[in-house]
């Protein structure tokens, strides 16, 4: 069993995922961890493919797992239901956390069950914030307090005390770290917060937006709310 899995969902992300596995590849070669990193590949209509494959082929921590387009959340709740590692982090693969700040929430794993950052430094729209804010209470009113960044895609968990909520989530719950969030504090796991410096995106651009936005809010939050209340 290998002691930690980095869980990266990615689509359509040719101009920078190359420079983001390589420099995760080098920061937890320096920490000197017993890693793979497993990229699931959601459908992407670019060169991602090709780009992750090159690189997999050249370094044999690296693996990608290709799968048809079912969206962000279903892509993580796919990779942690089939992650065996003792730890698993997941991260996004649009740069805008940098794998420098990953030492610190691993330092931080014996004493805890759940490592999570909390985005600084964050300039987001009011619709997104209004989102953000809606998630955040949400959590806090039906499993309780402990976390406050509830959909933060920098996190660390250890693998025995959640793998059976991985299994109890359906597979097309749209934010299931919203929903993991709450179940550490509703479980009362022991959870950290490392402040993270958080970078908006270089490349690309946010899929989801405006009408879309509102749509998919509002999806996530009774998804929440349903878990909580037949769980």
């Amino acid at each position: 069993m290998k002691k930690l899995s980095v869980i990266i969902p990615v689509y359509n992300e040719d101009e920078v995922i190359a420079d983001v596995l390589v420099e995760w590849l080098d920061e937890l070669r320096r920490l000197n961890i017993d890693f793979q990193i497993c990229v699931y590949n959601d459908g992407s209509t670019d060169k991602t493919k090709e780009k992750i494959k090159a690189l997999a082929h050249a370094h044999e921590e690296l693996s990608i797992h290709d799968k048809k387009n079912s969206g962000h959340g279903p892509t993580i709740l796919e990779g942690y239901q089939n992650c065996h590692a003792e730890w698993i982090f997941q991260t996004d693969s649009d740069n805008e956390i940098k794998p420098d700040q990953f030492e610190e929430l691993w330092t931080k794993r014996e004493n805890n069950d759940f490592i999570i950052g909390i985005r600084t430094n964050r300039e987001s729209p009011i619709s997104r914030k209004l989102v953000s804010l809606v998630s955040r209470w949400t959590v806090k009113l039906l499993y309780g307090n402990g976390v406050e960044d509830v959909n933060c895609p920098y996190r660390l968990y250890r693998r025995e005390a959640f793998i059976e909520s991985f299994k109890k989530l359906p597979n097309d719950t749209f934010a299931p770290n919203v929903i993991l969030s709450g179940i550490a504090c509703r479980h009362k796991m022991r959870i950290d917060e490392i402040p993270v410096v958080y970078r908006f995106r270089s490349t690309g651009e946010v899929s989801i937006k405006k009408w879309k936005l509102l749509k998919s809010a509002s999806r996530s939050w009774w998804q929440t709310v349903r878990f909580a209340l037949t769980n």
